[in-house]
């Protein structure tokens, strides 16, 4: 009997993972399956495929994370995603390398360690009455700040204490996130699976749940929104077990990539009856073509 495992948190109190949905139709196809934290002391080479699901801690351990990874990649677990993406999305500035492929992202600056004169240039710079800066390795919109030009200088040192020493991106912000909300496009094995659209609570402008963001699931996609998510997924090396595509529509109708999330995204099995089961068939593909069956 092959054998799979998830990875994921130790402490998953709190959390909202629905990858156990995924575990039955895997049972179905002759597979064992369990859950696994990231950081545990595992023997990988007790498993047929390896995939990263909710590590969701691991950007205050990157270095760790990695080597991790690189463990089951050297065992003959097959590791998905693979440790070279990986090693490429972990760091926001892959946004660069897809610009230069023709992809429409948020206008971004790149600046180590901001100060206060940075951010305050930056507003001028983009001629926008919002920016947003964040780290370029984290998760979950954690230490991301809106910035207006009525933050207070007081206000503006102390979230670049909390930002010292790391590199960061500094964005507009936009307006689309807070109108409409921000599209996430699942795709399993390079197709598409289906769409749903995060919304901010009010008053913030952060979508993921743990801030009060919803969700709502689109059953049809308009066709652009899928086009611009296709040619996301067409510039990649090589076509992934999972990929995750965040837009939001431009004011120009327009839809401008903010992240595309390869390592440990939720897909929102929940929202979608058939992706579980698709998600199990990858899986058992991935598995026969890398033993050569």
């Amino acid at each position: 009997m092959p054998r799979c495992a998830f990875l994921t948190i130790a402490n998953q109190d709190g959390w909202l993972i629905d990858d156990y949905l995924v575990h039955e139709p895997l049972r179905q196809l002759g597979w064992e399956i369990v859950d696994l934290a990231w950081d545990g002391d595992v023997d990988w080479n007790a498993f047929d495929v390896v995939v990263i699901r909710s590590t969701w801690d691991y950007q205050y351990a990157l270095d760790r994370f990695l080597a991790v990874l690189k463990e089951i990649d050297e065992s003959k677990a097959t590791l998905c995603n693979s440790l070279a993406t990986v090693r490429w999305n972990a760091d926001k500035c892959y946004l660069f390398d897809l610009q230069r492929r023709g992809i429409e992202a948020a206008a971004t600056q790149h600046v180590m360690s901001p100060t206060p004169d940075d951010i305050q240039n930056s507003l001028v710079r983009f001629d926008a009455p919002q920016i947003v800066i964040k780290p370029t390795v984290g998760a979950g919109s954690v230490d991301t700040f809106r910035i207006t030009p009525a933050t207070s200088r007081e206000d503006l040192a102390s979230h670049c204490e909390t930002l010292a020493g790391r590199s960061c991106f500094i964005q507009p912000f936009m307006d689309g996130i807070t109108a409409e909300g921000e599209f996430s496009l699942i795709y399993i094995d390079g197709q598409l699976s289906h769409t749903i659209l995060k919304t901010v609570r009010d008053g913030d402008f952060r979508v993921q749940s743990q801030h009060g963001g919803g969700v709502t699931f689109i059953p049809e996609p308009e066709a652009a929104l899928v086009a611009a998510a296709d040619r996301v997924i067409a510039a990649l090396d090589e076509v992934l077990l999972y990929a995750r595509v965040d837009l939001v529509r431009t004011q120009q109708e327009s839809f401008a990539l903010m992240e595309l999330e390869l390592i440990e995204p939720r897909l929102y099995f929940e929202f979608a009856e058939h992706s579980p089961q698709l998600f199990a068939n990858a899986i058992a593909r991935r598995s026969t073509q890398n033993s050569g069956g």
